[in-house]
């Protein structure tokens, strides 16, 4: 090997090992992509909007029941237990994530997640991060990490202003679950904390639909618009009575499942359909964004 080819290989082997970045590098650009996602005024407006829908509700229920009526016209059920509420504060949190499910928290999802690669190209960005050693790979998980931990995030703003606005305008204290049993307000605030890390896992599927639709487009704005579309159109066809043998594959069809942890005992079957159902979604949605992203051209 002559001088000239073996000072080549030597470039060529410290370029790779300085390439190849350490999981401290990989933690730092999570924290990284984590402040940035958290620090826009997109994020701050999303999670102040779903922080209001308790709020609103709350404050709806009390004006409807200072007379003494019954919330919900006494129907007993309505969306996630309405008619509970002016008995017990803590009913709010489930009213609360049964009524942003459908929509709130799959829109705000759906803006990140649309976000997330299309917004870097759209911004002229997503060349500089991939010159840094962070690989495609690596870059997609780390985007998916960060919409899945602002599914979180999300979905405890929403239960959170919910038993704070419950506890403020309603009565708290022991449960009546929907199979009629009475269980302790501890209790009841455990199966909150559950349902809402149900909710936030029932939203996985979405997350990774709108990161493949992110990676399809250098537009942020279409990837958003096309994310949302899609959530609110497969909604809409699982309204529809003759699409039946396809609306359990939809992947909002068990989403309000979360109701089954309400019962005693629970009832598992609906729930465990969801989550298999947000798993198989993640994986097909997922493995799609990671075959485009990896082949995909970039010029932004």
């Amino acid at each position: 090997m002559s001088r000239a080819e073996a000072e080549a290989e030597s470039v060529r082997v410290q370029d790779t090992a300085v390439r190849k970045p350490s999981p401290l590098w990989t933690f730092g650009l999570f924290r990284s992509e984590l402040l940035t996602t958290f620090r826009r005024w997109r994020t701050i407006a999303l999670l102040a909007v779903l922080a209001a829908v308790p709020i609103l509700i709350g404050i709806a229920i009390k004006i409807e029941t200072r007379d003494g009526s019954t919330a919900g016209g006494g129907g007993g059920e309505g969306p996630a237990f309405i008619s509970q509420i002016t008995n017990n504060g803590l009913f709010l949190v489930f009213t609360a994530l049964a009524a942003t499910l459908p929509f709130f928290l799959p829109m705000a999802i759906g803006v990140i997640a649309g976000d997330a690669i299309a917004g870097e190209a759209n911004a002229g960005t997503l060349r500089y991060l991939l010159v840094a050693p962070a690989g495609r790979t690596r870059l997609l998980l780390t985007k998916y990490a960060t919409t899945m931990t602002f599914c979180l995030v999300a979905t405890l703003v929403v239960a959170l202003s919910a038993l704070a606005v419950g506890a403020l305008l309603f009565p708290l204290g022991e449960l009546t679950t929907i199979s009629g049993t009475r269980i302790s307000f501890t209790e009841g605030l455990g199966r909150a904390l559950l349902i809402a890390l149900v909710v936030a896992a029932s939203l996985i599927g979405v997350a990774a639909l709108g990161l493949f639709v992110s990676t399809l487009t250098n537009s942020g704005i279409a990837a958003m618009a096309t994310t949302v579309g899609l959530v609110i159109t497969i909604q809409i066809l699982d309204q529809i009575p003759q699409l039946h043998a396809l609306q359990p594959y939809f992947f909002s069809h068990y989403w309000l499942s979360f109701a089954d942890l309400m019962r005693d005992p629970v009832y598992w079957d609906d729930l465990v359909r969801n989550l298999g159902l947000q798993g198989l979604y993640a994986a097909v949605f997922g493995s799609a964004a990671w075959a485009r992203f990896t082949a995909k051209d970039i010029t932004a």
